[in-house]
C-alpha cells in the first residue's frame, strides 16, 4: 500500500489591498473580469490578484482575509501575479505595504534573525539582508549565542544595527521586484 505524504500547501490567511482595485480582466485566470485587487500576504509576501465580491470596497494598505473559510469581501483568490504585472498604484504602495507588514510582524521576524543560519558555505542568511556586512553579522551571531533578540529595539541597543524594519523591508522588496532571484529567504515564490 502506498502512502502519499502531502506537504500542507502555504497559503496566505491574511494580506494587504495595494493600491485601488479596478474593474477589469484579470492578468491571472484568463476569462475572469469584476472588482479585480492586487495584494500583498501577510506571511509567505505573496503577490496576489483576487476578484473581490460584487459591491465590496478595499482601501489601499487594508489588511483583509484571504483564507479557505468564510471569505466576506474577497470571493476568489486568482493567483500569484509577478511584481512586473501588477498596476502602477500597487507598485506604489508596495514599499509601504510592505514596511507595515515587518513592522506588525515584528515577533516573526526577529524570530528569523534568532535563528537564520548559513545558506550555502559561503552565504550566511544575515548577510543577505542589506545594512548587514559581516561586522554586524558576526555581532550578532555573538550576541543572540548569549542571548535571543527580543524585539527590533533589543537588537538596535544590543549590535548597534539601525532601523532594521528597513534593511529587512529593503530585502523583502528586492526579492519581490528580481524577476530571477538567486535566494529567496523572505518572499515564497
Amino acid at each position: 500500500m502506498h502512502i502519499q505524504h502531502h506537504r500542507p500547501k502555504r497559503r496566505e490567511e491574511y494580506a494587504y489591498v495595494l493600491g485601488a482595485p479596478r474593474r477589469g480582466r484579470s492578468y491571472v485566470a484568463r476569462g475572469r473580469d469584476g472588482i479585480i485587487v492586487t495584494v500583498v500576504g501577510e506571511r509567505w509576501l505573496t503577490l496576489l490578484e483576487l476578484l473581490g465580491t460584487p459591491g465590496s470596497k478595499f482601501e489601499a494598505g487594508e489588511r483583509i482575509y484571504v483564507g479557505k473559510d468564510k471569505r466576506t469581501k474577497v470571493s476568489l483568490v486568482l493567483g500569484k501575479i509577478s511584481y512586473e504585472r501588477i498596476p502602477g498604484s500597487a507598485k506604489s504602495e508596495l514599499r509601504t505595504t510592505v514596511t507595515k507588514i515587518v513592522t506588525n510582524n515584528e515577533a516573526r521576524f526577529v524570530e528569523y534573525l534568532n535563528n537564520a543560519g548559513p545558506l550555502t558555505s559561503r552565504v550566511h542568511a544575515l548577510y543577505l539582508i542589506p545594512g548587514i556586512g559581516k561586522t554586524y553579522m558576526n555581532a550578532m551571531l555573538d550576541e543572540r549565542e548569549r542571548k535571543k533578540f527580543e524585539s527590533y529595539h533589543d537588537l538596535q541597543e544590543r549590535v548597534g544595527l539601525k532601523d532594521p524594519i528597513t534593511h529587512i523591508t529593503d530585502r523583502i522588496m528586492s526579492e519581490m521586484t528580481d524577476s530571477n532571484p538567486r535566494m529567496n529567504i523572505f518572499v515564497k515564490r
